[in-house]
C-alpha cells in the first residue's frame, strides 16, 4: 500500500517531494498507521521506525529536519533547523530535507523556479494570519517561486468563529470570498482559497495541489479536528 503522495506539479528535475499518508507504519490506537509526529502520546519506538521507513522509503539523502512546531511565522534555514521552534524551514543545499508535519493545518511546499530553493511551511490558520507565506518567500530571496498545497482540512468541515473571519478579512477584504456563513458567528473557512490569495499577493501565481481533505477521508489521512487524538503526516521537500 502507497505511504505517501508526490506532489503534481512542475517542480525542476532536481527538486523531490512527497506527502506521507497514514497508511503502512507502525503505530497502534488512535495512532494507527505511519504516524511521523513524537510529540502526539505514541510510542518512541514506533515513531522511529516509521521515520526511518519514510527515509528508506523515498530514499531521502538525510534525516528530514524536524521542527518542533507552534503556529507561528518563525522560518528557519534547514541547516541549523532541528529541534528549533519554527513552522518553516528552507534551504539552498542539495541532500538536506526540509519537512513540516500536519494533521489538518495546511502544508505548503515552496521551491524556486529554477530549484535553487525549497521550502516547507506549516500553514494552520494562526501562521497563515501571521504571515508566514511571506516569510518564507522572503527568506528564499525571490518571488519566482511555485507552490504545493498539500492535504489538509478542507472547505466542507473548517468551521471556524466570526474572530479567524475577521482576521484575515481585515487584513485582505478579497479573503471574504474564502469563508461560507453557516450559523449565527460561524463560518466555514477555506484554507486552501486564504493560502492561494496570499501567495498571488506574494507575486506567487503558480500554485498547485489543493484537493485533498483530511477530515473527510480517515482511511489515508490524520486530522486532528475529528479524532482529536491522532497521528501526524509530514510533507517533505529536498534538492538532489
Amino acid at each position: 500500500m502507497k505511504a505517501w503522495l508526490t506532489p503534481e506539479w512542475p517542480a525542476p528535475p532536481g527538486v523531490r517531494a512527497a506527502s506521507t499518508l497514514r497508511t503502512g507504519g507502525l503505530s497502534q490506537g488512535p495512532f494507527a498507521g505511519l504516524n511521523l509526529g513524537d510529540h502526539v502520546g505514541d510510542e518512541a519506538e514506533a515513531v522511529h521506525a516509521n521515520r526511518q521507513r519514510v527515509v528508506a522509503g523515498l530514499g531521502l539523502p538525510s534525516e528530514p529536519v524536524w521542527l518542533r512546531q507552534v503556529h507561528g511565522a518563525r522560518v528557519v534555514d534547514a541547516a541549523a533547523a532541528a529541534g528549533l521552534e519554527a513552522d518553516g524551514t528552507f534551504t539552498s543545499e542539495r541532500g538536506r530535507v526540509c519537512a513540516v508535519m500536519t494533521a489538518d493545518c495546511l502544508p505548503v511546499l515552496l521551491c524556486s523556479l529554477d530549484g535553487d530553493c525549497v521550502a516547507a511551511v506549516h500553514g494552520g490558520w494562526r501562521s497563515l494570519a501571521a504571515g508566514i507565506l511571506e516569510a518564507a518567500v522572503g527568506a528564499m530571496g525571490t518571488t519566482r517561486v511555485m507552490a504545493w498545497l498539500g492535504p489538509a482540512i478542507g472547505p466542507a468541515a473548517f468551521e471556524v468563529g466570526s474572530e479567524v473571519r475577521d482576521v484575515f478579512v481585515g487584513r485582505d477584504a478579497a479573503l471574504a470570498a474564502a469563508f461560507r456563513a453557516v450559523a449565527h458567528d460561524k463560518w466555514l473557512a477555506d484554507i486552501y482559497a486564504i493560502a492561494r490569495r496570499q501567495l498571488l499577493t506574494l507575486g506567487v501565481d503558480a500554485c498547485y495541489g489543493g484537493d485533498h481533505c483530511t477530515h473527510s477521508d480517515p482511511d489515508r489521512f490524520y486530522s486532528y479536528r475529528r479524532d482529536g487524538v491522532t497521528g501526524r503526516m509530514a510533507t517533505l521537500i529536498w534538492r538532489v
